[in-house]
Order: structure tokens, then C-alpha cells, then sequence
């Protein structure tokens, strides 16, 4: 009689190795390499076109309020209150969007100092 099989059915001869991760990673992914000097300079050049793009956001905002606003009044007859009140609608989604962009870019900063913290402390234990 054959004994069974010593193989768990995978198929690859590799499959009972452990794989092991080439860097130390934690769950949270905090001691991974630090990044790059060209990935940051990328990083902070996408911060600064997402900040630039909320002064967009507040123009584009405001215009189309007053556009609409003064589409409106044309219609209805009531210049130039629906333009007023539109405008004042727009200055206030722009300056939402302004907020966000700020906030955004808060705890980008704020992430930022804590990865440079992080990498300075790893580079004294060593």
C-alpha cells in the first residue's frame, strides 16, 4: 500500500516558506521607510495646487451665484434681489470650500511633522 500524498495540496513548492516583509511594518504602517525627497517635493506640490484650486472654487462659486442669481431676476421681475440673495450663497459655498482646503491642509502638515518625528526617532535607536 502507497502512503498518502506529503504535500498540503498547494501548488507551488514554495508554499510552506513564510513569507517575511522586507521592512518592519506595524498595523498602522508607522515604521515604514521614510519617504523620498522626490515624493515629498510631489506631495507638497499636490497640497499647493489643492490649496490654489480653493481660491478657484470660491471665484467659480460666487460667479455662478451671481449668474444664476441675475438669470433669475430677469425672469421673475424682482431685481436685484434674487441676485443679492444668490451672490450671498455663492460667497458662502466659496468660503466652505476655502475651509475645507484649509483644514485639509492642516492635517496634511500635521501628518507630515509626525512622519519627520517619527523618522528622526528611528534614525537615533539605530
Amino acid at each position: 500500500m502507497q502512503p498518502g500524498p506529503r504535500h498540503s495540496g498547494d501548488m507551488s513548492q514554495d508554499s510552506e516558506r513564510e513569507r517575511v516583509h522586507p521592512t518592519p511594518v506595524d498595523a498602522d504602517g508607522s515604521h515604514g521607510p521614510a519617504l523620498d525627497p522626490a515624493a515629498r517635493r510631489s506631495r507638497q506640490m499636490y497640497e499647493g495646487l489643492s490649496a490654489s484650486a480653493a481660491g478657484l472654487e470660491l471665484g467659480i462659486s460666487v460667479a455662478i451665484g451671481a449668474l444664476f442669481g441675475g438669470w433669475l431676476d430677469g425672469r421673475l421681475g424682482t431685481a436685484p434681489w434674487l441676485l443679492i440673495g444668490f451672490l450671498i450663497l455663492g460667497v458662502i459655498a466659496g468660503f466652505r470650500g476655502v475651509l475645507r482646503a484649509v483644514a485639509r491642509a492642516e492635517r496634511a502638515d500635521r501628518a507630515e511633522r509626525i512622519r519627520n518625528r517619527r523618522s528622526e526617532g528611528g534614525d537615533r535607536r539605530g
